[in-house]
């Protein structure tokens, strides 16, 4: 059995899109979601070993739950500014016209200069003076992944 799971994993590589978005409705039993081949590879990676080797056991299940909820009261649309945002005890630095900028991210806001800023866009503002994305600005997202 592990040769054949391999065979499939090593196949998810060379495999057309359309094969692949064939299998996501195979193992799925829904329609392909429209994100990159990259994105679908690791998808049914997952999903060919887990229906091989099983999932996650009922115990980590309800365990990551309970961690979701601490991180996010239970409201999804916070998971996604959480995952771009740096930790908090985090120092950012950037040098922008010959003078370094440091900024401190804290639990609910950024310091700069001593004062509480609710965005890292509104850092990179009152450094340059327009506006700017402050994940860009920062380094901490690239043009390709903001586009």
């Amino acid at each position: 059995m592990t040769d054949t799971v391999l065979a499939r994993l090593a196949a998810l590589k060379t495999q057309p899109i359309a094969s692949l978005k064939q299998q996501w409705r195979d193992l799925f039993e829904t329609e392909p979601p429209p994100y990159n081949r990259r994105f679908l590879e690791h998808r049914l990676a997952y999903r060919i070993q887990e229906l091989a080797y099983g999932g996650l056991k009922p115990e980590t299940i309800k365990k990551l739950k309970a961690i979701a909820q601490d991180v996010d009261g239970g409201n999804p649309a916070r998971r996604q500014s959480a995952k771009d945002r740096p930790i908090a005890g985090t120092r950012l630095i950037r040098e922008y016209q010959g003078i370094e900028h440091c900024v401190t991210v804290r639990d609910e806001d950024f310091e700069y200069q001593g004062r509480p800023y609710q965005s890292l866009s509104a850092v990179a503002r009152a450094i340059t003076g327009t506006r700017w994305n402050g994940l860009l600005f920062f380094g901490l997202k690239n043009r390709q992944a903001a586009s």
